[in-house]
């Protein structure tokens, strides 16, 4: 038996360490530890949680969004606000924006370097790549010409020695199975997507100022002024700009993401046979279509269990709890319980040896995460719950998507529930949205033409009118999955709390009863062929897009301050 060590995974968020055993080739038990300390929750103790979001926004840079709009629904929860139409239409299109950008990112600059091979590329002949391109879409860059300048464009970095990002990789690795000519074409719509990219999130200055992290959020309702007749709001000009956005979005994403995910799918089938997980599936829904105390949303909540797509579970967040009996934290009474999150504790307590380290010490606390379970069974999170979820429920769009991609690919619904899953599920869930973003745009100019212009709700900004001791929480479907922030808010200020965050799910550590997260339980029975270069535990650790800045956040560890923030 072989112990593998891959610290840091790379092409993630934050830190990540993965610790395997490899036995005839495969992988036999896994560990995921995630290697920073989270100090959020204890930094918002005591402050106005009308504040919260601007707090928690910067957990991550990545998912630039997704703790400000949790932490101000949480709050509006607690304190009995209700943002008015606009509000909820305007959150809407940044949680949409967030979740196209965010998921073409990851396709193409996280994880397409696992399945494509950049060196092949050189191999490849510019003719023959367009003749490809161009079989499987219409899209317009797909000349001879230009793939023979994208790969004379490589060329002159491999020659110069400048591959940046493209430097350190398993090129040439024997589980890489794309041809040149489409490793040629991956590598053209890499660089495409980054400047795709950078021009679609502008969506996100215009609502919010800026990106990353939004300066437009307010506990009921948003900051940004809509009223066509007015150049410093949202108005009909900005309408167009929006609409012009997204068009531009769904051409890429139907003729440059959708084509190449199904096209590099096709030459790894064989993992759909990898990467289960633990079978369990927990989506908490989102985008609101309504502005009713229990809003119907286009993305359906629910909980799968056991793979069975048959019957799908409604929620009840009141069977969520956390545990920490393997990771560096103490509960006050006892590290074997089962603490629901409203009532958490982050008490930190590393007893792991001083990095750097060999190996985790696994029959002990091994890692920053705490393991989230729910009804007591640990649940996956992400793109793939959410399009089981609703596949399951009869969401149709949702159906029409899936049933072309597993027709195309030519498998069954079981191939969902796996690594190449999780790839599709995510490409699916990017063009589904990229279409539903057009609604949000069109009744937000609705509003507009009836004078409806109220983005705030201000009957509940003033504390006196708060009750005395409030409980809320607010639930957001982030790209990587379910984001649950829960708050108690005493005497107009926060006294305790808690996130969950979609990465704590998937990669917490094993719990009391030493049932694995779904890291570890994905990881188990995927094939490695080099120890030395275990790019296969990469390709399903990827499938998950890790962020774990989310989950955790930097301590220095000698206790040394490293800066003084002073808030007046």
């Amino acid at each position: 038996m072989t112990h593998i060590v891959v610290d840091p995974v790379t092409r993630i968020e934050g830190h990540l360490r993965v610790e395997a055993e490899i036995d005839g080739g495969q992988v036999k038990n896994a560990w995921s530890s995630s290697t920073m300390f989270r100090g959020i929750e204890i930094i918002l103790q005591g402050r106005d949680p009308r504040d919260a979001w601007a707090f928690t926004q910067r957990i991550c840079g990545v998912c630039t969004t997704v703790h400000a709009i949790a932490s101000i629904r949480a709050v509006e929860d607690a304190i009995g606000a209700k943002p008015p139409p606009n509000a909820r239409l305007l959150r809407n299109l940044i949680i949409a924006s967030q979740c196209v950008q965010d998921h073409v990112i990851h396709f193409y600059h996280l994880h397409a370097l696992d399945w494509v091979d950049i060196v092949s590329a050189l191999d490849a002949d510019p003719a023959a790549t367009s003749k490809l391109a161009q079989s499987i879409s219409d899209w317009p860059k797909s000349s001879a010409k230009y793939f023979a300048g994208v790969k004379a464009r490589v060329k002159g970095l491999v020659d110069r020695g400048q591959l940046g990002p493209f430097a350190n990789a398993y090129w040439g690795h024997p589980a890489y199975k794309l041809p040149p000519e489409a490793n040629l074409m991956a590598v053209a719509h890499y660089l495409e997507a980054l400047e795709w990219q950078r021009e679609f999130i502008k969506m996100h200055a215009i609502l919010g100022g800026k990106n990353p992290h939004l300066q437009s959020f307010l506990v009921g309702g948003m900051a940004t002024p809509v009223d066509p007749d007015r150049q410093a709001s949202l108005n009909i000009h900005t309408i167009a700009s929006f609409k012009k956005m997204i068009a531009e979005a769904q051409q890429f994403v139907s003729q440059v993401y959708i084509p190449d995910l199904l096209a590099v799918a096709s030459f790894y089938k064989d993992w759909a046979g990898y990467g289960g997980g633990v079978g369990n599936y927990m989506v908490y829904g989102e985008y609101p279509l309504d502005d009713e105390t229990d809003p119907a949303l286009f993305l359906k909540s629910g909980i799968i269990r056991n793979k069975d797509l048959s019957k799908v579970e409604e929620l009840d967040p009141s069977k969520i709890t956390e545990q920490v009996a393997h990771s560096w934290y103490d509960y006050e009474g006892g590290n074997e319980q089962a603490i629901h999150p409203s009532l958490g504790e982050t008490k930190p307590n590393y007893t792991g040896p001083k990095p750097p380290f060999e190996r985790l010490d696994t029959a002990n606390g091994y890692s920053w995460l705490k393991s989230p379970r729910y009804d007591g069974v640990p649940m996956e999170v992400g793109p793939l719950s959410r399009m089981l979820v609703n596949y399951a429920r009869g969401h149709e769009k949702v159906q029409a998507l899936v049933n072309h991609v597993l027709q195309t690919l030519g498998v069954g619904p079981a191939a969902l529930f796996s690594t190449l899953g999780r790839v599709a599920a995510r490409g699916i869930e990017t063009q589904l949205l990229v279409d539903k973003m057009g609604d949000f745009v069109d009744e937000l100019a609705d509003n507009m033409g009836k004078g409806e212009l109220r983005i705030h709700d201000n009957a509940k900004w003033d504390p006196s009118t708060w009750p005395k001791d409030a409980m809320g929480a607010g639930f957001h479907e982030a790209p990587r999955g379910a984001l649950g922030h829960w708050v108690h808010v005493k005497d107009e200020k926060i006294a305790r709390y808690q996130c969950i965050v979609p990465s704590t799910w998937n990669a917490g550590p094993r719990d009391a009863g030493e049932t694995p997260g779904p890291y570890e339980a994905a990881l188990v029975g995927t094939p490695v062929a080099d120890p030395e270069q275990p790019i296969e535990i990469l390709r399903t650790v990827h499938s998950f897009d890790p962020c774990m800045a989310c989950g955790v956040h930097v301590l220095e560890p000698g206790g040394r301050e490293v800066a003084r923030v002073k808030a007046r």
